[in-house]
């Protein structure tokens, strides 16, 4: 390849990243790719399962932590809204509607979940059994 190949293969390139950054200034972010989805982690000990999820800028009102079918949901939504007369600059922060959903193991004892949220953090807990037990609909979070 000759050295005059490589020079405009560099000047392409460069000009495709200058060209994306005009139009990421000009054009919207698509709105999925903004869209707001907690990050949790699943834990386990000898007689416990835990699911931790951040979702700061939300009150425990505005979370729905429900169970059906040994189905743990957690639904919500987060809004960043603008005051009258201003305009983001940059928007990095996610928004918008979630729910995530995690399949539980027949051993929790689901009469006994309990859900804690604290600084933008819900824990939710469920202790294990040996044995099956029935299920239930709604976690009520402290």
């Amino acid at each position: 390849m000759s050295e005059f190949t490589i020079d405009v293969e560099r000047e392409l390139n460069k000009l495709r990243k200058d060209i994306q950054n005009v139009v990421g200034r000009i054009i919207p972010v698509d709105e999925k790719g903004r869209r707001f989805r907690p990050a949790c982690d699943i834990i386990e000990s000898e007689d416990t399962y835990k699911i931790v999820l951040d979702i700061p800028g939300l009150s425990k009102n505005e979370v729905n932590v429900s169970l059906k079918d040994y189905v743990l949901t957690v639904r919500g939504e987060r809004v960043n809204e603008l005051d009258e007369g201003e305009v983001y600059r940059r928007h990095e922060r996610s928004d918008g509607v979630f729910s995530r959903s995690f399949a539980l193991p027949k051993n929790v004892v689901t009469s006994e979940v309990s859900a804690v949220f604290r600084t933008g953090v819900l824990t939710i807990s469920m202790p294990k059994s040996g044995t099956h037990h029935e299920d239930s609909t709604n976690i009520p979070i402290n």
